[in-house]
């Protein structure tokens, strides 16, 4: 019997079409991989693009926001130096607008040469002088003023300055009567107090010892009785802390007239008042004290002179007067 041949094996093509297969997948893996490498350096070069863009425009952006600060600080300057020149312009105005004014008055005929200087010097003293008397008080250096003003004033030859030579020989008699001042008269009056204080009776006479009950004068050498009422006099170290409030409170009525305050310098005597019941016992002395200090409460420590500034305000009238004329 011949032997029938073996059917051909197909699993070698099978193989190979396995094999085609798999080398197929494994080159399109490939290519698909590098497309996606070549996609991503494509986008991360994109990105890094549009990086260097952003960072170019944020660049640009603070380039300019610099330069804005810069043009706006120009312009704050720019801003300030008109400021400044229209300043300077308003004072040359000004200084020009003085000028025309003092071309005008001294082409005035009423206020050429000598007459116009003396005229000036006799304001400024008067002027000198009231606010001498009416802020500082000081009545000699408004006298003094006041004869300096004279002085100037009969320099002046023009017949029509009568009236105002005659008011100021009128406030200088004034002046003259108010003697020293009133804070001067202040002054001297808290002085002649303050030494009458150390000339009060320290005690009383002693003839009420003999009205006083056997019971206390038996105790006396070991009870000292006081009466506890506000107005007791004082003891002691009571006594020498008191003495040196009384001083302090003249020393403040002291300047309180000196500067011219009128509530000051009463509640200042008021307290002195007050420490005289609790220093020195009843006394006729005392009470003549007392109502001198009252009075001098009310005692006014700015001069009261009508006629006061009456030469000066004559003289400002005439002076506007003729100007105008």
């Amino acid at each position: 019997m011949t032997e029938m041949p073996a059917p051909a094996r197909r699993f070698p093509l099978a193989w190979l079409l396995l094999v085609v297969a798999v080398a197929a997948v494994g080159v399109a893996l490939l290519l698909g991989w590098r497309a996606w490498q070549n996609y991503q350096a494509t986008q991360l070069q994109a990105a890094q693009a549009q990086q260097q863009r952003w960072d170019g425009t944020q660049q640009m952006l603070e380039t300019l926001r610099r330069d804005q600060r810069l043009a706006n600080e120009r312009l704050q300057d720019a801003a300030a130096t008109n400021r400044v020149l229209r300043d300077e312009m308003l004072g040359l105005s000004q200084r020009s607008a003085l000028l025309e004014d003092t071309v005008q008055k001294l082409a005035d005929p009423n206020r050429h040469g000598a007459q116009a200087l003396r005229l000036d010097e006799v304001e400024l003293l008067l002027r000198l002088g009231q606010q001498r008397l009416s802020i500082a008080g000081d009545a000699d250096g408004a006298r003094r003023a006041y004869a300096l003003a004279n002085g100037a004033l009969s320099g002046i030859d023009d017949p029509g300055y009568l009236n105002l030579r005659q008011a100021l020989v009128q406030e200088r008699g004034a002046l003259e009567r108010l003697g020293a001042g009133p804070q001067a008269e202040a002054g001297k009056n808290l002085d002649a107090l303050a030494a009458e204080l150390q000339r009060l009776p320290e005690q009383t006479a002693q003839a009420s010892d003999a009205a006083q009950p056997w019971w206390q004068k038996a105790l006396a050498p070991l009870v000292d009785i006081r009466p506890s009422r506000g107005d007791a006099l004082l003891t002691g170290g009571d006594r020498h802390a008191a003495r040196d409030a009384v001083q302090i409170e003249i020393s403040l009525a002291r300047a309180a007239a000196e500067r011219g305050d009128a509530a000051g310098f009463a509640r200042s005597l008021r307290r002195v008042e007050t420490w005289t019941t609790r220093l020195w016992p009843d006394s006729p002395q005392r009470r003549q004290l007392r109502a001198r200090l009252r009075s001098l409460q009310q005692a006014p420590l700015r001069p009261r002179l009508p006629e006061l500034g009456t030469t000066l305000l004559q003289l400002q009238a005439m002076r506007e007067g003729r100007s105008t004329q």
